[in-house]
């Protein structure tokens, strides 16, 4: 797969550029797309001397849609069709020729988001041993969430995240990458609390925590984004 895009990619942007285009020193050039295609069209500009060259990067813009949709929507209900569609592309297939499925698009949106999210919950908790009180790890696993309210990115992850509820009872396995180092480490000493109670009941009541955190906060981006009164700012 390393070498595809030589099979027909670079021989369409260099083969247009050179061959149809012929660019000179006083013309200028815009790529739609970064790519296989594109790059190679840039390269190929660049080589010929032209003299303005300017690469515009789609993924950005489908990954923006596909990022509200997967919240107005739903995850699952919205289609690719229409995340392409939205992003003012003409061929269905971008979305998946870019980030390989929708899910592929979905762990981009949540990689994006969670890091910086898991870098600042790594510096709420690393003030914090196995002796300090539940509602300090608590408050580090919560405050790095609540902080996305402040913007429409930031709440329509919100939105995202509560739609995937049924993931979290995997977050022990470490082989799905699917929770971060710090949020790891917060939820396996909240799991441990209260240390009288069986596991059984200390797993469920974590999962209870998790699924009403992300919940709530779902619902309170909503309301924030539709514009709704609130009770409390």
């Amino acid at each position: 797969t390393t070498l595809a895009p030589f099979g027909c990619g670079y021989q369409t942007g260099v083969g247009t550029v050179l061959n149809v285009l012929q660019p000179g020193a006083e013309d200028s050039l815009v790529v739609y797309g970064a790519g296989a295609v594109g790059l190679a069209a840039v390269a190929a500009a660049v080589a010929a001397g032209t003299g303005t060259v300017v690469a515009v990067d789609l993924q950005a813009s489908r990954l923006a849609e596909a990022e509200r949709l997967f919240a107005d929507v739903g995850i699952w209900r919205v289609t690719v069709r229409e995340i392409v569609e939205a992003a003012g592309q003409r061929n269905a297939s971008a979305l998946t020729y870019h980030f390989g499925s929708r899910e592929g698009a979905l762990d981009r949106i949540l990689a994006a988001h969670g890091a910086p999210i898991d870098d600042r919950r790594g510096e709420l908790l690393s003030g914090l041993d196995t002796t300090a009180p539940t509602h300090a790890y608590l408050s580090a696993l919560v405050q790095p969430m609540t902080a996305c309210l402040a913007d429409q990115h930031g709440r329509r992850y919100l939105r995202i995240v509560a739609q995937l509820a049924e993931r979290f009872p995997a977050w022990r396995d470490e082989s799905t990458g699917l929770v971060p180092p710090n949020l790891d480490r917060a939820l396996r000493i909240l799991e441990e609390r209260p240390p009288g109670l069986p596991v059984t009941v200390r797993r469920e009541r974590l999962m209870a925590m998790m699924q009403l955190m992300t919940s709530s906060l779902a619902e309170r981006a909503r309301v924030l984004d539709d514009g709704l009164p609130t009770e409390l700012d």
